[in-house]
């Protein structure tokens, strides 16, 4: 049987050391590539606000050269349904993903992006903000077979680990969302309908400042009005000229010598001097 990567198992071994009051995620005992996790809803104004959300994660045994993939489990009004959401940090999206993220990092991004439109996106629907809020309220006292507890019980407990360790380190750390991720979503708004075909493919260009490239295009001279006004009557004839053989471009690239010329005259003189003598001689 496969074993976990030492990355998946030191990100387990994180997220109970170093808790999270919004987040958590753990392996199940049954199959250590499947985790589930609970996520708290992002706080208000969003219909979320107050929501504690389940699901679970499977983890390929490339992990972290491979995505994981997601899948909620508690009703959202944002996810459908035990389906694998599509997002730029799941397993749909393969060429998005970045060893360097992990499932915490996941969790964070997902939780941030509740608050944004399906629009047709794969294993996302739409609901209505009522909808959402009712859901949210009702989020908490749904509970996993598998792990036996509720969303409230889960998230209670992270609470207290939290509260511990801040009594005990006096600091409150909060998890953060990449920018290259962030960039990486807005990517995910441009997205739509069932074949998941972009509108807009400019991840890229949004990930480098526009500033110095509309700089670039104000200091360059366009050639497009010149080219616009300039419309030839006749169409210029078109001449093929075959390549030049390396037998011509050696003939080309030498120079002509006169003096070379002028000594075969003279030897050529010469010649027809010593025949005449000996026609002279003999005949």
């Amino acid at each position: 049987m496969a074993r976990l990567t030492p990355r998946a198992v030191k990100e387990a071994s994180e997220l109970s050391t170093a808790p999270s009051a919004d987040l958590h995620a753990e392996p199940i005992e049954e199959n250590l590539f499947e985790w589930h996790f609970t996520v708290r809803g992002p706080p208000a104004p969003s219909p979320y606000a107050g929501g504690l959300y389940h699901g679970r994660i499977i983890l390929p045994p490339q992990y972290p050269l491979r995505p994981p993939s997601f899948r909620f489990l508690t009703p959202t009004g944002r996810f459908e349904v035990n389906r694998e959401i599509c997002l730029s940090i799941s397993g749909h999206h393969e060429e998005t993903w970045q060893p360097a993220w992990g499932v915490r990092t996941a969790l964070v991004a997902i939780r941030s992006f509740m608050d944004t439109d399906a629009q047709g996106q794969l294993g996302g629907i739409e609901c209505s903000r009522d909808a959402r809020a009712r859901m949210a309220k009702d989020s908490g006292a749904w509970a996993c077979v598998v792990c036996g507890k509720s969303n409230a019980d889960i998230m209670g407990e992270r609470e207290a680990l939290v509260a511990e360790k801040e009594e005990r380190d006096g600091t409150h750390d909060e998890d953060q969302v990449p920018t290259e991720l962030r960039l990486a979503y807005r990517d995910e708004l441009a997205r739509t309908g069932p074949g998941d075909e972009p509108k807009v493919d400019k991840g890229k260009e949004r990930a480098v400042d526009d500033a110095p490239s509309q700089e670039a295009s104000s200091s360059t001279p366009s050639i497009a009005p010149f080219a616009s006004s300039f419309t030839p009557s006749t169409p210029p004839a078109v001449v093929n000229v075959p390549p030049p053989t390396r037998q011509t471009q050696h003939v080309v690239q030498r120079s002509p010598d006169r003096s070379i010329a002028w000594i075969d005259t003279c030897i050529y003189g010469v010649v027809a001097a010593l025949l005449l003598m000996v026609i002279k001689k003999f005949g």
